[in-house]
């Protein structure tokens, strides 16, 4: 018994390891504050509202970061694959589109555009800003981009 509180430190010592371990696989911890008002774009969800509503003629500036699994073991930004091209089946396809790109839309049916790493957008319709992968099979992904967006009313003439 004289080496109780011995091991019960020792104990307490490789638990918080183990514990620290966690947390960091886990992305428990710190945020930086950047992400704090950034939204989270997740890989694995369809059309995400940001909770932005934009009019038509609004100007907004888009920048996005981050990494999401959009092919097996192969993390990559909202940039997209390089190697794999979006088959009819994506939001948009083309031998030119990269298949894992971050798109955006204005409003429930407007249409998608590419954003990538970032983009400059005029509103060309009143409605909510969403955001999603350019992927036809969302169950498989992992991970988020966020996005961050400054908003300019259109200059009148």
């Amino acid at each position: 018994m004289k080496n109780a509180p011995w091991v019960l430190f020792l104990l307490a010592i490789v638990m918080s390891c183990v514990g620290g371990t966690w947390l960091i696989r886990e992305e428990v911890g710190p945020v930086a504050q950047e992400d704090l008002s950034a939204p989270r774009i997740y890989a694995y969800r369809d059309w995400q509202a940001v909770g932005t509503q934009l009019e038509n003629g609004d100007v907004v500036h888009i920048r996005a970061r981050g990494t999401w699994l959009y092919t097996p073991d192969e993390l990559h930004g909202p940039e997209g694959h390089a190697e794999y091209p979006a088959p009819d089946t994506y939001p948009i396809s083309g031998y030119s589109v990269p298949g894992g790109v971050l798109l955006g839309r204005i409003g429930e049916d407007g249409p998608p555009f590419i954003v990538g790493r970032g983009r400059t957008v005029v509103a060309d319709r009143a409605g909510t800003l969403y955001f999603r992968i350019n992927d036809d099979i969302l169950s498989d992904n992992e991970g988020y981009v966020t996005v961050e967006l400054q908003i300019e009313a259109p200059v009148e003439p």
